[in-house]
């Protein structure tokens, strides 16, 4: 990664000094295509925003900014495919991947080649805990964690579900299970203990085993680690089986078509998420320019927009493209984003708000009052 970085820093330097100005390449990489597609499009939005924006003010070192785009659709191997060949195309940063089994496995690409990877999305510990156990410096997240993020939905239903028995579903992901996990954990050490531990597998959409098993265990509470299309199936095939439980998930909820999914069948699913960046006085500009093209910047748009400008800022604050000189800007730094003032720990992990509990209510979400 060293030799890279110093190569790009090299031919950065001679294509200036020849006078000739190309643009830079970067790029977004999630599920464009198949079931998390909504997530997907949210990313592209986001980032393509956040590169209208920056050339519109300047470009990075006097350079315009060239977005490429790369469709994972959540499977490990297209995206270690994509990180290749962003690789191979020259580009320098990479605001990606949403699947934690997608992002992990593609960090490897992007620490050979000495690319910068920030996600926008990826909250499984391992995508930043093992590239800092390794020693690379390239990857880093604007999202929270899932040891944060399952403490405070585990905390949540012990406090306000006690009487109702739990049961916990996972769908075996890297994303979803370790979600699960450290819910479970939570949920135990708040002195409550779950009646029922299943897993079903992403892509399944005849629940009525699983909904029947609960119906039996009493179950009053489901929480749910995994995306929302198999959550929303699940919410929608209880209600129809006559279990009137609470959906409780993740950051993975946090999309419209959730709704789509359940219908009124979705009232009162609780969900954890960070604070609302659409509320963010920083963002509202941002906002604003979106709804106006008919778009609601909801989920990870502005994760997404917020992980561009942070790369850009860090790089104009070194001066320059080289993978170390950015990753230690992006580490001693702390930068104004859509979603507010925000820096990275040691680890590569957001210094930023935390989780709250939001519920759905008429096809929209919103915080909970407690």
């Amino acid at each position: 990664m060293m030799l890279k970085s110093a190569l790009l820093a090299l031919a950065v330097t001679l294509f200036c000094a020849g006078g000739a100005q190309a643009d830079i390449k970067i790029a977004v990489a999630g599920p464009i295509t198949g079931s998390d597609a909504a997530v997907g499009e949210q990313m592209r939005r986001g980032a393509a925003m956040a590169v209208v924006d920056i050339n519109a003010h300047g470009g990075l070192l006097g350079q315009k900014l060239s977005l490429q785009v790369g469709d994972d659709a959540c499977d490990p191997k297209q995206a270690v495919a994509i990180a290749n060949k962003f690789a191979v195309s020259g580009v320098v940063f990479v605001a990606g991947h949403y699947c934690s089994s997608t992002s992990i496995p593609a960090s490897s690409v992007y620490a050979d080649a000495g690319i910068i990877e920030i996600s926008p999305a990826s909250t499984n510990p391992a995508y930043t805990d093992e590239p800092a156990k390794k020693g690379w410096i390239n990857v880093f997240r604007v999202c929270g964690r899932d040891d944060v993020q399952g403490k405070v939905a585990g905390s949540y239903i012990a406090a306000h579900f006690k009487a109702k028995p739990v049961a916990i579903v996972d769908d075996k992901t890297t994303y979803g299970k370790g979600l699960a996990d450290e819910t479970r954990k939570a949920l135990r050490a708040a002195g409550d203990k779950e009646v029922l531990n299943e897993s079903i597998n992403q892509g399944d959409k005849d629940f009525s085993a699983l909904v029947s098993k609960m119906k039996k265990a009493n179950v009053g509470v489901i929480y749910f680690g995994g995306y929302y299309t198999e959550a929303g199936l699940i919410v929608r095939q209880a209600k129809e089986q006559g279990l009137n439980a609470v959906l409780a998930g993740g950051d993975a909820l946090v999309t419209s078509e959730f709704w789509k999914i359940t219908g009124e069948a979705g009232l009162g699913t609780l969900m954890t998420f960070s604070p609302d960046p659409r509320n963010m006085p920083s963002a509202q500009s941002v906002v604003a320019e979106l709804k106006k093209q008919g778009y609601d910047p909801e989920g990870y748009t502005l994760y997404t927009y917020a992980a561009v400008q942070a790369y850009v800022e860090a790089a104009a604050r070194a001066k320059t493209l080289d993978t170390e000189a950015v990753s230690k800007a992006l580490h001693s730094t702390r930068f104004d984003t859509v979603l507010g003032n925000i820096g990275f720990d040691a680890r590569g992990d957001i210094l930023g708000p935390g989780y709250v509990m939001f519920v759905w209510r008429d096809g929209k979400y919103s915080e909970t009052n407690g």
